[in-house]
């Protein structure tokens, strides 16, 4: 498939766009890490790290201070599995792992940003913020019109001096305008708020190696969240719940984020909750009120998942 997606909830944005079978525009990190070897390097987070002068390191290497974030050098699956944060020399000590590192602690804005790059420079961006709840969780995220100059003007930079040569689409996660996680995709979890045309182009770029979107429908959009507890087996929703929440003109697309046919820990997701479903749209009250209903919905099926007996320990005399 020309446009590869993992996630059959995604091939939505896909489905109908022409692309040519010779062209493959990844939209998972590790179909992006095969076909781009020679700039593969950006998904080791110390290299990351260590290109902007930020304090880091392995675990083994004691930091000069704390706090400090600590995650995977590499995680090809995201959600923020393995990471943390270690606020004293005992923590780190007493929780150190193999193939983990740590960073100094960013404050600040945290935002998600596409570009569209054409020979390492930047000729399209697109930010994106999230309310957090805990534990790796999102309440919803708002894709913004607006343009954020600083983190444009440090990205841009940044791809210019380490990315010469690449032609795509590149995410960047930061904090505080600094770079914590690059990425050789776009994020496929809100393409249809980017505006009419947005697919076509992205195609244009892997094909014919430039970028050519007028952007003219540039607008705030919202993609709302559904998490439901750890250790329950969910089932999908009748596909007719579905339709029926799409009649309301502001939303633009329901995703329901896991495969039912897999147990839960199979899934790759934030320590605080299994995600169930995303909401897209542009009117941020109609996305909580189909958020609401469905949830309504998966309460009302779900299914304990059995849990093994605690094993006895005989206590001593």
């Amino acid at each position: 498939m020309p446009i590869v997606e993992r996630d059959p909830w995604r091939m939505q944005y896909f489905e109908h766009v022409a692309c040519p079978e010779s062209v493959l525009v990844p939209t998972e990190d590790g179909d992006a890490y095969q076909l781009f070897p020679k700039y593969r390097w950006i998904y080791n987070k110390l290299l990351i790290a260590e290109s902007q002068a930020l304090a880091c390191g392995l675990h083994g290497m004691e930091p000069d201070a704390f706090p400090v974030f600590s995650k995977p050098v590499y995680n090809m699956r995201g959600m923020g599995a393995g990471s943390r944060i270690f606020r004293t020399l005992r923590d780190y000590q007493l929780n150190q792992r193999p193939g983990h590192m740590w960073m100094e602690l960013l404050k600040g804005e945290h935002v998600s940003t596409d570009a569209a790059v054409v020979d390492g420079k930047a000729r399209w961006w697109r930010h994106v913020t999230g309310k957090a709840i805990d534990e790796g969780m999102f309440d919803y995220w708002i894709v913004l019109a607006e343009a954020r100059p600083l983190i444009e003007d440090y990205c841009g930079k940044w791809l210019r001096t380490n990315l010469r040569g690449y032609t795509g689409m590149v995410n960047f996660e930061t904090i505080d305008a600094r770079i914590i996680e690059v990425h050789l995709r776009f994020s496929d979890q809100w393409p249809d708020l980017y505006g009419a045309g947005w697919t076509e182009a992205l195609v244009r770029l892997y094909a014919e190696g430039v970028w050519d979107y007028p952007d003219a429908d540039r607008r705030d959009g919202y993609s709302v969240v559904l998490f439901g507890p750890h250790g329950l087996q969910y089932w999908h929703p009748d596909p007719e719940l579905i339709a029926e929440l799409l009649k309301e003109p502001t939303l633009t697309s329901i995703q329901i984020t896991f495969h039912e046919d897999k147990p839960p820990k199979a899934h790759s997701m934030p320590p605080g909750g299994f995600r169930l479903a995303i909401i897209n749209g542009f009117d941020l009250e109609a996305g909580r009120a189909a958020r609401e209903r469905l949830a309504l919905r998966f309460w009302a099926t779900q299914r304990i998942v059995p849990r093994r007996p605690r094993r006895k320990v005989a206590l001593a005399p």
